[in-house]
């Protein structure tokens, strides 16, 4: 029985030494992914002072806020839903891209910013600060929302960090989110592209949104679109000329002019037969292969320096598919970045031996 358990222990040592304890622990890393403490893809958990003496290639913030929808609330839970949405452990094999992204980008996840419930004001700005000291660590910062206000002060602080760099933004989302305001309130999940826009933050030319479709923004919405110089890509255009030539124009939309791009992702953008779990689902959205090979794509083609997906709400979601979507998003950025990494021939950074 001691033979068996060591032939199925998980070491490659067929003859280990006399004495050697058959119950010899994992590592954390290598345990299943419901097992032990709970990181994104079970990566180092990290503190901003750890991230900061690490410096990692990549870092996971959640941002826990759903104070500001205008539908269905719970986004809040998101974080925690995506970083659990995963049957993996260990050093992960990304079949696409035939990289094993851990073992060739140091990715920590550096917790949650420190938001409390009923003050949008305060949580925005605990997020910018995240994720401006995360971004100065050089890091990349990859957000978990959260409702998609939170887009505003992550964004926010990436342009801040860039600057004098101009930041350009890729959108995918079913809505435009650039409404003036959401029953006179200025930041709310409706409207964080417009302020965005106004702060000076992105200019209007170099904000391009992907896969809007349905019954929202109305026609002031995109008057002010129109007059602001944002670019869209309605779903009607991705059926006509599919999804790949339409994510390449918006990567050319996008880099008219900046030199670096951060990506938001609202998982409505998915159909919600894809994508149940979420506040506003809209019918006729993308297919998930349709944006994980977006996210590819643009990855491989741009300076990412930041990015998130937003409005995973796990109440509403079935058998957890939203949530593996939007953790799905992630690691195809994540894979995209190690890629390039060594097509790069720059020396790997495994996430797990540091």
């Amino acid at each position: 029985m001691a033979d068996e358990i060591r032939r199925h222990r998980g070491t490659n040592d067929e003859n280990p030494p006399v004495g050697a304890d058959p119950y010899l622990e994992f590592a954390d890393f290598d345990l299943p992914s419901y097992v032990g403490a709970l990181s994104f893809q079970k990566v180092p958990w990290l503190d901003d002072a750890g991230v900061a003496a690490r410096r990692p290639d990549v870092a996971i913030i959640g941002a826990p806020f759903d104070d500001a929808v205008s539908h269905r609330p719970g986004a809040r839970f998101g974080p925690r839903a995506i970083r659990a949405a995963t049957y993996h452990s260990g050093s992960v094999n990304a079949l696409q891209l035939g990289i094993q992204p851990l073992e060739w980008l140091d990715v920590v996840d550096a917790g949650d910013a420190p938001v409390v419930p009923a003050n949008i004001e305060r949580s925005h700005e605990v997020i910018r600060r995240k994720v401006r000291t995360i971004a100065g660590s050089g890091a990349v910062p990859i957000v978990l929302g959260g409702d998609h206000s939170i887009t505003f002060p992550s964004a926010s602080a990436v342009a801040e960090h860039v600057a004098p760099r101009r930041l350009g933004i890729v959108h995918f989302d079913a809505h435009a989110d650039a409404a003036a305001t959401t029953w006179g309130v200025l930041r709310s999940h409706g409207t964080p592209m417009r302020r965005l826009v106004e702060s000076g933050a992105v200019a209007g030319r170099n904000f391009v949104q992907v896969g809007l479709r349905g019954y929202w923004p109305p026609p002031e919405t995109m008057e002010w679109m129109a007059a602001n110089g944002l670019r869209y890509h309605l779903m009607t255009e991705i059926e006509e000329r599919g999804a790949e030539a339409v994510v390449a124009d918006a990567i050319a939309e996008a880099l008219d002019g900046p030199e670096v791009i951060y990506i938001s992702v609202d998982i409505d953008v998915l159909d919600p037969g894809m994508a149940p779990g979420t506040g506003t689902p809209e019918p006729g959205g993308l297919l998930t292969r349709e944006l994980l090979r977006a996210i590819r794509q643009i990855v491989a083609a741009v300076d990412l320096s930041g990015m998130d997906v937003v409005e995973v709400a796990p109440a509403y979601d079935v058998s957890e598919v939203t949530a593996a979507a939007a953790n799905r998003c992630v690691m195809e950025a994540i894979s995209a970045l190690a890629a390039k990494r060594r097509e790069r021939g720059e020396p790997a950074r495994r996430s797990f031996d540091r």
